[in-house]
């Protein structure tokens, strides 16, 4: 039947389809609104009872109870969540940045900062990234467990001299130091070809602790310079800084002589690759380690954006206690185990 109306009808049942999948995030994400600031008024209606009459937690297993007995189809009024209601109020006492901030997520992303996140200047900003970068709950665990907030922009670059002051701003938060690499495992002495090819193996985890924006776009990428080959280790896209970032891998110490190398493959890729609307070419070498005063040294005169950074791989285990943890199998039997219990609490 559409192929017979045509092509304008195809055009139009596919606006409207974008049209009411629009309508629904937007309904969804109201929802998820009134639902919080709906925890938000209970756990601060809890807090002022219990401050002004004296109640004692008591109270929080006799609310449960009474509220589940007047909304049985409604889940979220266990005795759990209600002390999570409790201590969302509490570490927000300002019913604005709940507003503006909190009620923008979901209740268990919430959760979760209340949880692991103690520090309010940290918190708020895990809260603005995941509104930001719309990361899931498991990736906001992934995150704050890998202390993201403590990596980003900690890169040691020379941008200021080479960037555009909004450009420099922006690709320096973008790269973090260290790097995390808990997803491989490799013995300490691994070539550079081995890291290489464990971190396309694991693309979808190494593009997470990238972060948001990067697209891959190739590796052992050829360039023809002079009639002459050259391989570049990891080349990708930043769709946001709207640029190529060049990615160089080694497995030891940072020497002087990986900024000038890759002084010459950033070049090579803004002659032979870049479009004209795209901003400059960015370079990132990655290090086992580094001396913060080398590479400052090393970086300083160049010419072309750079930034060091080093990662960090998952630490072998000792022979002695491999046998005695549980398998992945077992953790995710464990976590499901864990999720159903929860669910029918709730």
């Amino acid at each position: 039947m559409a192929s017979e109306l045509g092509e304008g009808y195809d055009n139009f049942l596919r606006e409207l389809k974008e049209r009411i999948r629009t309508a629904q995030v937007r309904a969804a994400l109201a929802v998820n609104r009134e639902l919080v600031l709906l925890y938000w008024q209970i756990g601060r209606e809890i807090l002022t009872r219990q401050q002004q009459q004296g109640w004692g937690t008591k109270i929080i297993a006799r609310l449960a109870t009474d509220l589940r007995s007047a909304f049985p189809d409604l889940k979220g009024f266990s005795s759990r969540n209600l002390k999570y209601m409790r201590k969302f109020a509490e570490t927000y006492p300002d019913e604005q940045i709940v507003q503006q901030l909190a009620a923008q997520i979901p209740w268990f992303h919430n959760c979760v900062l209340l949880d692991k996140v103690k520090d309010s200047t940290e918190r708020e900003w895990y809260l603005h990234k995941t509104i930001e970068q719309g990361w899931s709950r498991n990736v906001l665990v992934h995150q704050i467990e890998s202390q993201l907030y403590h990596r980003q922009g900690k890169a040691i670059t020379n941008f200021e001299q080479t960037l555009p002051p909004v450009q420099s701003d922006l690709a320096q938060q973008i790269l973090k130091d260290p790097y995390n690499f808990d997803f491989l495992s490799l013995a300490e002495e691994a070539q550079e070809r081995e890291l290489e090819k464990a971190l396309l193996e694991h693309i979808r985890d190494f593009l997470l602790e990238l972060g948001v924006g990067f697209a891959f776009v190739g590796s052992q990428y050829h360039l023809e310079v002079g009639g002459e080959d050259f391989y570049l280790d990891l080349l990708f896209y930043h769709l946001r800084l709207r640029c190529f970032v060049v990615i160089d891998l080694k497995v030891g110490e940072f020497k002087p002589e990986f900024s000038g190398k890759m002084n010459f493959y950033v070049s090579a890729v803004d002659d032979l690759l870049r479009h004209p609307l795209d901003q400059p070419s960015i370079g990132l070498i990655l290090c086992k380690t580094q001396n913060q005063t080398i590479v400052e040294y090393a970086l300083r005169d160049l010419n072309k954006p750079i930034g060091v950074s080093t990662y960090q791989l998952r630490q072998a285990l000792p022979e002695h206690l491999q046998g005695s943890l549980p398998t992945i199998e077992q953790l995710e039997a464990e976590l499901e185990t864990l999720s159903l219990e929860i669910s029918e609490e709730e």
